[in-house]
């Protein structure tokens, strides 16, 4: 190759692809460090402008992180409480499922063998083990209790990053010097994944808030575990609503019967449109989305790193990829591609209104 001339493309890709799989090796070999630094980020980044907002009235940098911290640690402990409880005692009354609802498939091939009809059909239903189901969501529950038993390193990294907050803009313009475009894009960056993930908390605490109140209104048992599931698997966009309904319907159908059921189905439906159809999309706008395919790959890709913790981040990890993607010129078009259909649509009227 003579001087000067650019290096081939795919020697280019072959060691970028290389590069990036002795990265992610190296984050799940991690996992234990990072997740808990993850975790500690983003309520750093969504506690930020709480932070700020008390600095811009003249309190000290370690005062307003520390009254956060605070009312944080209030919130946490709390929650923690409440849930704590619910989640031990759901754990401990999974296992009894599968058998009330044997007893129901029992129930109705009987009626179907007194009216001469055909129960066949139901040997698709022994397919469906809630006993597994629930057991399996015990079984994530748990592992996110694991996890935030980390709490006090969570906490206190989270500190030092809204410590160190205050002094990284000066430390950048200091190390950028004249590159002003670079510190505007840097901070457009910060900007959306503030926007993101604190209309995407507050919108999925919403939704935990109303499907919890729903539950507990009808009577059906647990209904802090489903709140709580609703809060957690909001984050995942339409699987994640979809995944959060299913074992609680499958329980009112233990419960109460097919009836009682479909008014738990109701619920889940009327608050996820609401929010999920209406709210979010008008408070984060269309350019903050992601297309389904993507959200079930990034789903599958971070589980398979991380686990059930992978789980419920990929989509807040994608969507951040994403927004830096977005802010770099070479590499926006994969941004494009990851966008949704109506992200996609809104770019390309902007195109042309900016064109015309």
């Amino acid at each position: 190759m003579t001087k000067g001339t650019p290096p081939r493309i795919g020697a280019r890709s072959l060691f970028v692809g290389a590069a990036a799989v002795v990265v992610l090796a190296g984050l799940k070999a991690a996992q234990t460090l990072v997740i808990p630094f993850l975790l500690a980020l983003f309520l750093a980044i969504i506690c930020a402008p709480a932070v700020s907002w008390l600095t811009r009235r003249r309190a000290p940098a370690g005062l307003a992180v520390l009254a956060v911290v605070i009312v944080l640690l209030a919130l946490f402990t709390g929650f923690g409480a409440v849930v704590g409880t619910s989640v031990n005692d759901f754990a401990a009354f999974a296992s009894q499922y599968q058998e009330r609802f044997d007893g129901l498939v029992s129930s109705f091939s009987s009626w179907l063998a007194t009216h001469n009809i055909d129960s066949e059909s139901l040997d698709m239903l022994q397919l469906v083990q809630p006993g597994r189901l629930m057991n399996l969501l015990g079984g994530v529950l748990k592992n996110l209790a694991s996890v935030l038993s980390n709490f006090f390193l969570i906490i206190l990294t989270m500190i030092f990053i809204l410590l160190e907050a205050a002094s990284f803009p000066a430390k950048m313009r200091v190390a950028m010097g004249k590159r002003k475009s670079n510190m505007d894009n840097l901070a457009q960056v910060v900007t959306q994944v503030q926007h993101y993930l604190g209309i995407k908390t507050a919108t999925s605490l919403a939704t935990g808030l109303l499907v919890g109140v729903w539950t507990a209104v009808i009577g059906l048992q647990f209904a802090v575990v489903w709140g709580l599931l609703a809060f957690l698997l909001n984050y995942i966009p339409s699987i994640g609503s979809i995944v959060a309904a299913i074992p609680a319907v499958l329980l009112g159908l233990i419960q109460g019967g097919v009836g009682y059921a479909l008014l738990v189905a109701v619920g889940f439906v009327v608050v996820n449109m609401a929010i999920g159809n209406f709210i979010e999309p008008y408070l984060m706008g269309r350019t903050l989305g992601l297309s389904t395919l993507v959200v079930f790959l990034s789903l599958v890709f971070w589980g398979w790193m991380w686990g059930s913790i992978g789980m419920l981040l990929s989509v807040p990890l994608t969507m951040i990829i994403k927004i830096l993607l977005d802010n770099t010129d070479d590499l926006r078009w994969v941004a494009v591609l990851l966008d949704s259909k109506k992200g996609a649509a809104s770019r390309l009227e902007a195109a042309k209104a900016a064109s015309g």
